[in-house]
């Protein structure tokens, strides 16, 4: 049985210990996330609307929220589920977590709380109605271990969904960037400090399905979105957006003094892949794909 909090109907996790990949999102990601909440969180706007309309969440469910960063999906999912239910964000990064909290407080949800932790080691079991995570399972180093966690954490019969990037064909808005800076740079070695795999990780679709029957889901399903994202409000946002996060930024990251020394080259060819996007009212906005993966927690939380 869950040891329960004093103060809370939501299980309780035992402490853990950072994993190189949650210091990493700590020590190097975080200030960079902060750095371009506004692309982070704005730019997946359409994505939202696109997906949100369509969960199996009601009035008084509870949910938990895996890899909610900066609490922007929790809060919308708290608001679905109203003062009868209750949400759970969890993270492993405490930069998001105190940002999330401090939404939380300025928009009044009082159904709302944040827990810190790591979803591939443990989540709460067995309380949830409905587990969510947007574009956070693709970076479970173990994806095994971290889906079946979250099947865990859901009562018998509960939904979970989990939403994904598609291939990179069809996300230039990630994909094209790294190609740029590959055309100055050397790629990364094996050797290099990451967040984890990639946010390709998930694209293949009959590689996934297998991942989450292992992990023991029922009734598992694929839905393909297609939105746009906002990739910066100018173009030098845009570039300066592309050396810090993602693929191209892992790529000038790892090159350091080298990726330093042709810093103006790399943003003069970026700028100008860049102006070749549309633009709108928003600021440049650039093709996306994911696959909203949605399953059911068949009986329980057995091992």
């Amino acid at each position: 049985m869950p040891t329960l909090d004093q103060t809370s109907a939501t299980p309780a996790v035992a402490p853990q210990d950072d994993t190189e990949f949650v210091q990493f999102w700590n020590e190097v990601l975080a200030p960079k996330f902060i750095r371009f909440r506004h692309i982070l969180v704005d730019g997946l706007t359409h994505h939202s609307e696109a997906v949100f309309p369509k969960l199996p969440v009601r009035e008084g469910d509870r949910v938990l929220d895996v890899g909610c960063g900066f609490g922007d999906t929790a809060i919308k999912l708290a608001r679905i589920v109203g003062p009868e239910g209750e949400v759970v964000g969890i993270d492993c990064c405490d930069a998001f977590l105190a940002a999330a909290d401090a939404d939380r407080e300025q928009a009044r949800i009082d159904n709302l709380s944040f827990m810190r932790g790591d979803a591939e080691v443990a989540l709460p079991e067995g309380a949830f109605d409905f587990v969510f995570a947007r574009f956070g399972t693709m970076f479970f180093a173990n994806p095994v271990s971290g889906l079946r966690n979250m099947r865990r954490a859901l009562r018998p019969g509960g939904r979970m969904t989990h939403i994904v990037w598609r291939n990179s064909a069809d996300n230039p808005w990630l994909s094209m960037a790294k190609d740029v800076v590959l055309r100055f740079l050397p790629a990364p070695g094996d050797d290099a400090r990451t967040c984890g795999p990639g946010p390709f990780s998930m694209a293949d679709e009959p590689m996934v399905r297998k991942m989450m029957e292992i992990a023991g889901y029922d009734d598992i399903t694929f839905e393909r979105v297609d939105a746009p994202v906002l990739v910066g409000h100018d173009v030098r946002d845009a570039v300066a957006f592309q050396l810090a996060i993602g693929p191209a930024g892992e790529v000038f990251r790892e090159a350091g003094d080298a990726a330093e020394a042709r810093r103006s080259e790399i943003e003069a060819a970026l700028a100008e892949a860049i102006r070749a996007q549309t633009s709108s009212a928003e600021g440049i906005v650039m093709p996306s794909s994911s696959w909203v993966i949605s399953a059911t927690n068949p009986g329980g939380n057995g091992h």
